[in-house]
């Protein structure tokens, strides 16, 4: 049996030993995310030949909508009196078109240049809106680019909690009451998927996407997109519902030209959302899958 002295010894090795283990992977998340936003910086800055296009579209829905399902907010007054018949938003559906779809060049080559993955564009001065209206966040899916600022307010007779469950980029969980100032934000990398939620109304749920280029478009109610500006070249493009899953397209835009695509979701299917990415399921009556 080990004396008293060599158990303390034997103590005190294991957690140096634990200690040099934390510390080496701290430093190596701390290298991870440098490394990131080095590449997310290094690329080759785009220069327009004034000849870039237009992809255009819509999104529809085959099969009948499911019926809004109710939300109880009866936990706050406020909530109720601002929004009396609430419902959610998971599938927003009208006339068989789809909105609230995120609509974006995933990946692609532009002519006679680089992927555009290795291109970086200017980051628009104009802060994107998130808005706290009727006790839901408005717009339900936003997108903006990567450094672009984020202004979060609340528009509400009472107080929310903006959760920002991020995993590439810094996750922020802050309490914002009736009448305060902006939160405003900015998101260092590209995160296609980022929940939001807020922790005093739970039925409460956004979507922010962060893309590392301006080629992109959330679709309105009747189901359109437009992505102007797009350089001449030939492209993967990505529709993203929350509940439906993705579809992907190619498309070829060519100089000063417009092409259209169009996106049909299965009314019958959803969507498990897993460290950002999508998998397909059949239809079941059951909550969206969600890590965090």
């Amino acid at each position: 049996m080990l004396s008293q002295r060599a158990r303390f010894w034997l103590a005190v090795s294991v957690m140096v030993s634990l200690l040099s283990f934390g510390l080496a992977c701290g430093k190596k998340a701390v290298e991870d995310d440098d490394e990131g936003d080095a590449a997310q910086s290094a690329g080759t800055p785009y220069k327009s030949k004034g000849d870039e296009g237009t992809i255009t579209g819509k999104v529809s829905l085959n099969g009948a909508a499911p019926a809004p399902k109710p939300i109880d907010m009866s936990q706050d007054g406020a909530c109720v009196q601002t929004n009396p018949n609430p419902v959610s938003e998971e599938v927003t559906a009208k006339d068989g078109k789809l909105a609230s779809v995120l609509v974006y060049i995933k990946d692609g080559k532009v002519t006679g240049s680089s992927n555009i993955g290795q291109l970086t564009f200017p980051v628009p001065a104009e802060a994107a809106k998130l808005d706290q209206h009727g006790c839901h966040y408005v717009p339900h899916v936003l997108a903006v680019q990567a450094k672009q600022k984020v202004e979060v307010v609340n528009s509400d007779p009472t107080t929310h909690n903006v959760n920002v469950q991020a995993k590439s980029n810094e996750k922020w969980n802050q309490s914002q009451t009736q009448g305060a100032a902006p939160i405003v934000k900015s998101f260092a990398r590209a995160e296609t998927l980022i929940p939001v939620e807020c922790n005093q109304h739970p039925w409460m749920k956004a979507y922010v996407s962060v893309l590392s280029h301006p080629f992109f478009f959330v679709t309105k109610e009747d189901g359109t997109f437009e992505i102007k500006g797009v350089p001449p070249g030939t492209y993967t493009l990505v529709a993203w519902h929350e509940k439906l899953g993705e579809k992907t397209a190619q498309v070829k835009v060519d100089a000063k030209g417009t092409v259209t695509s169009d996106f049909t979701f299965d009314a019958g299917a959803t969507a498990s959302i897993e460290d950002g990415s999508l998998t397909v399921l059949p239809a079941l009556d059951l909550p969206m899958l969600m890590q965090h």
